[in-house]
Order: C-alpha cells, then structure tokens, then sequence
C-alpha cells in the first residue's frame, strides 16, 4: 500500500539571474512500512524535499499525496489538523516548549486536538522512551538525548502512520545517536510505521530498506537495500 506519491516535485525561490532551483522535479513513492533514508550533500534539497512532505513549505509545482490526500490542496488549518493526526515530525533541534515538563511536552498534540488524556499510551511511551523518571523534569534539566527522546515521543503519541525525521542525529554523540536510530528502527517494526530518515550519515542509511540519494535537487540514485 502507497503512503507517500510524491509527483514532479518541483521548488523554486527567486527570479531571473537569482533564481534556485532547491528542487527539480523530484518523483518517487513509498510503501507503508517501509524504512527510507533519504541522502544527500548539504544544499542537494534534501531539507527542502522534507519540508514539502511535512507541509511547512509550499511546492512551486507539483505534488505531495499522503495516504491520498494532496496536501497542497489544504488549507492551513486543515493541513495543521491533518499534520498533527497524521504525520510525526523529528527534527534536528528538539524544538520542545521549555516550560512544558517531558510528559507535558509528549501531550501537546493530544492538547492541540482537544483529545483526554491517555494515561495508559503516556506511560508504554515514557517506558519505551526510557523516560519514566524524567516524565516531570522540563527540557533545561534534561540532556540532548533525552531531549530527542521526548520529541520522539511526541511524534508517536497521535500513532502516525508516517514518521519523518530530518536529521534527528544531527547534534548528538555517536553512542546516543545509535540508541535513538535504534529506538525509531523498533517503532518502525513494532507499529508498521513508515520512516522516512533524512541524514548524512552513510551508517545510518545502510540500516534502512531503501536509500534514496539528492543531488543538485533530484534524485539521483534510488537503491532497493532489504527487498
């Protein structure tokens, strides 16, 4: 089953002699589960592939289709309504509301959306977090990791279908960057979510299904790793 049709993807900024082309008609799709890394050097368009997928920003043309809906088609409530139920987000700074405890901040989608409280799905996830005796602590008194972990966790709380994680290593040490690709590897499996990791790090994307390599705003190398 498709998750993610990406058509003709195309982004422009400026005009003229300043034009740039940050991404040039970029096509692919992905199957649900699937766990793909997505390459690239810096400035090839792989942030700015994320942030069309995510709806942050806006296609010059064509278009993004998750779980069928075209998302460009969206108005900003409807697209922030559809992001918050449907898609997680992991980025490379934590982007966690410093005076918002650990649990506080997993909850914020479920607060966002009117939702109750389950206490039950806070407490597997504190657990599978590793988070349980920094459930109350706010972002200041926790390390990166740990900070990574609850935004991890936020991400899951709404059970996406979809996970996109833009360098999600990017600012931790090798030892805790193992342990949270680890962690997003078993909610991938555990939950049949499907892991769209951008990264520069070749380690990380061997481990994934597929490897889909950006140059210069398209893709340039698209390679089936675990059949």
């Amino acid at each position: 089953m498709t998750v993610l049709e990406v058509k003709e993807l195309t982004k422009r900024y400026g005009t003229g002699e300043s034009e740039v082309v940050a991404l040039d008609h970029v096509s692919f799709s992905v199957e649900k589960g699937e766990f793909v890394a997505i390459v690239g050097a810096s400035g090839s368009g792989k942030s700015t592939l994320m942030n069309m997928i995510g709806g942050v920003d806006v296609p010059t043309s064509g278009s993004v289709k998750i779980d069928g809906h075209e998302i460009a088609k969206m108005n900003e409530s409807e697209l922030a309504i559809f992001r918050r139920r449907n898609i997680g987000m992991i980025y490379q700074f934590y982007n966690l509301i410093p005076t918002l405890t650990a649990e506080e901040n997993i909850m914020l989608p479920w607060l966002l959306d009117g939702r109750p409280e389950n206490r039950e799905k806070l407490r597997e996830l504190l657990e599978l977090l590793k988070l349980e005796n920094r459930a109350k602590h706010l972002p200041g008194k926790m390390s990166g990791g740990q900070q990574q972990r609850v935004s991890i966790g936020r991400a899951l709380v709404n059970d996406p279908s979809f996970i996109l994680a833009d360098e999600p290593t990017g600012n931790l040490d090798s030892k805790t960057s193992e342990e949270i690709v680890e962690l997003l590897k078993y909610t991938n499996r555990k939950y049949h979510q499907t892991l769209l990791f951008i990264t520069h790090d070749e380690k990380i994307a061997l481990q994934a299904d597929r490897i889909i390599t950006i140059g210069d705003g398209r893709i340039v190398r698209d390679e089936v790793m675990k059949p």
